[in-house]
């Protein structure tokens, strides 16, 4: 039962919550606020009782396909005043650099965890409507009449909270507590690389504030300009180059930068904090949701971090569920449509790139289609703003592909007989 000190009504002997989510990162955070914002009674579970914590293995990078996500929540004003960049994309491949016409070019933002997670949550927390619950672990979830109805919460005291709610949100990422204990339905796919990355200030790299990825194939390194003056420097090699990083990380990541082609001045900066690093990132795939449960970012679908969607997909799934449920929990229509609608979307939306992400995680090289795209984006402006728009995640392949092979193989056959 809820404390005296709860912001909601009690409906006999249950808290009037039409929704209970687990987590206050970005997708938590989000889907609390759609949902608020619509007039629903929010509840938001974080086991972290720190209101400034922030996830610290990740680039911060989020993809232009993310970016109209925030706005419509109405942050990205907030994030450009904290000192967010908004940053094209610049790729170098062995076929060249890829550079979409700067009109064409998606503008992600580079924004440090450390800055926007708190100013997410702080966000949520200020939102009427939503209840912040930080310091409380779920025990387990609560299910009614075969349909899952809350959680059971503790916190570090002993003390325990019965969250009844029509919802229960999954937003605690890729090892989502929610989805094992709701047991549905997950894919898993092999990872083949790794990933150490760290902040550094100095000389800005070349494309500044542009970020820029190397695509070495199958080696693979990023520089990302950001907020305070900071770059965050990515590697993800393929696993035989792990022991060099466990051994020294810092130098390694400053050597793996320092000798990509036409390498930044990682070796001139001084780094800032410590390395992070992370072995295993398998990638999951879960059904997206269950009779009263829903799955978002992470918890629902996990991909290889070296696309840079997470965070931008935390913003979007938050929305689609949001948009497709809120009518229901207010009365009007049946939730389980209102969730049936959300994985339609968020099918339509991300299985596309799901499947080609999981098919290049392994660690492989470049297959015969991957070079052909790589070097017709390349050498023409016109395939190098329909790459942009696969890449930056503001198009799905099923949309696009049948345009970019076509002028890919155009684009290549000039090129071989014009030599």
């Amino acid at each position: 039962m809820p404390g005296s000190d709860s912001p909601f009504p009690i409906i006999g002997d249950r808290p009037a919550y039409d929704a209970v989510v687990v987590g206050a990162s970005l997708a938590g955070c989000a889907t609390a606020i759609h949902l608020a914002r619509a007039g629903r009674r929010v509840a938001v579970v974080e086991k972290k009782p720190d209101p400034g914590a922030f996830k610290r293995t990740c680039s911060h990078f989020i993809q232009a396909g993310g970016v109209p996500a925030i706005e419509r929540l109405g942050l990205l004003e907030a994030c450009e005043a904290a000192g967010a960049l908004r940053s094209r994309m610049h790729a170098w491949t062995r076929w060249g650099w890829i550079e979409a016409p700067p009109e064409e070019a998606g503008l992600g933002l580079n924004l440090r965890r450390e800055v926007l997670d708190p100013l997410l949550r702080s966000t949520a927390a200020e939102t009427p409507g939503v209840e912040m619950m930080l310091g409380w672990g779920v025990e387990r979830l609560l299910r009614e009449e075969g349909e899952f109805a809350g959680v059971v919460a503790r916190n570090p005291g002993g003390e325990e909270r019965e969250l009844r709610a029509r919802l229960t949100v999954g937003a605690d990422g890729r090892d989502s507590r929610i989805a094992e204990l709701s047991e549905v339905p997950v894919k898993t796919f092999p990872h083949g690389r790794f990933a150490y990355g760290a902040y550094f200030e100095g000389a800005d790299p070349a494309f500044a504030p542009d970020a820029t990825i190397w695509m070495m194939d199958p080696q693979w390194a990023a520089a990302f300009p950001t907020d305070g003056g900071l770059t965050f420097y990515a590697a993800m090699p393929t696993m035989e180059r792990l022991p060099e990083f466990k051994r020294d990380p810092a130098r390694a990541l400053v050597d793996f930068l320092g000798d990509v082609p036409e390498a930044p001045p990682i070796r001139e900066a001084r780094l800032v904090g410590s390395v992070t690093g992370k072995v295993d990132m398998t990638n999951r795939m879960r059904k997206p949701v269950a009779p009263g449960l829903a799955l978002v970012g992470d918890a629902a679908l996990a991909t290889d971090p070296l696309f840079g969607v997470g965070c931008g997909w935390a913003f979007q799934s938050a929305e689609w569920l949001a948009e497709a449920v809120a009518p229901a929990l207010g009365g009007e229509g049946r939730l389980d449509e209102g969730l049936e609608r959300y994985r339609r979307r968020h099918r339509k939306e991300l299985a596309g790139h799901a499947f080609f992400i999981h098919d290049y995680a392994g660690g492989r090289r470049f297959s015969p289609v991957e070079r052909l795209m790589f070097a017709a984006a390349a050498r023409d402006a016109k395939a190098a703003g329909m790459f942009d728009l696969l890449g930056t995640r503001r198009s799905r392949p099923q949309r696009l592909l049948p345009r970019l092979l076509p002028r890919a193989v155009a684009v290549n056959t000039r090129h071989a007989l014009a030599r």
